[in-house]
């Protein structure tokens, strides 16, 4: 019954065949059409999302109304508003679907439960959520320290698989810039 989770699973912690069911219980899976919301910006954080296949996205609106993108997840990433998740609170942040993506999401209260009855989850969910704040600081850090066509080369090269699946204007919102100043980017990459 492995899927794509318990592999992932299986990466971090031991998991048992007998435990595969009732662990894959506690989690929905879910469909959702490409550009479809999975969390509507100022709505309670209800879920985390494993990406068991496509492509999501965590935005926000900055003060013009324009969507700030500030995260992607790929088959076998987590993502979700920590913050609002964790409190059980309204997010300030909205995640849509980039491609056609299959989900496994979790309820807080069932993640809490899963914890309870599985507590090796505590270790996997820690490891996921340090990796997790490492990737922002060092984003935060990138876009500081690196010009814009630094950071476009270091995220290409380090992440080939987003840039060769993300459109460019949801790319060049990730790395903060206008779509037109990665177009210019990347054609002079090429010659």
């Amino acid at each position: 019954m492995s899927t794509p989770l318990i592999a992932h699973l299986r990466k971090q912690i031991a998991v048992e065949a007998k435990d595969e069911a009732e662990i894959l219980s506690f989690f929905q899976q879910r469909s959702y059409r490409k550009k479809e919301s999975l969390l509507i910006p100022d709505t309670k954080c209800k879920f985390h999302f494993f990406v068991q296949k496509g492509c999501l996205r965590m935005f926000f609106l900055n003060e013009k109304g324009v969507e700030q993108t500030v995260q992607f997840a790929i088959e076998n990433w987590w993502i979700t508003d920590y913050l609002a998740f964790d409190r059980q609170a309204n997010s300030g942040f909205g995640i849509q679907a980039v491609e056609a993506s299959d989900v496994l999401q979790i309820e807080y209260s069932n993640q809490e439960k899963l914890f309870k009855k599985f507590p090796s989850f505590e270790r996997y969910f820690r490891i996921i959520y340090q990796r997790a704040y490492s990737a922002s600081q060092l984003r935060t850090k990138y876009l500081y320290e690196l010009s814009r066509e630094q950071f476009y080369h270091h995220f290409n090269d380090h992440f080939p698989e987003f840039t060769s699946r993300i459109p460019q204007h949801l790319l060049a919102s990730y790395l903060n810039m206008t779509p037109e100043y990665l177009s210019e980017i990347k054609k002079k990459s090429v010659t």
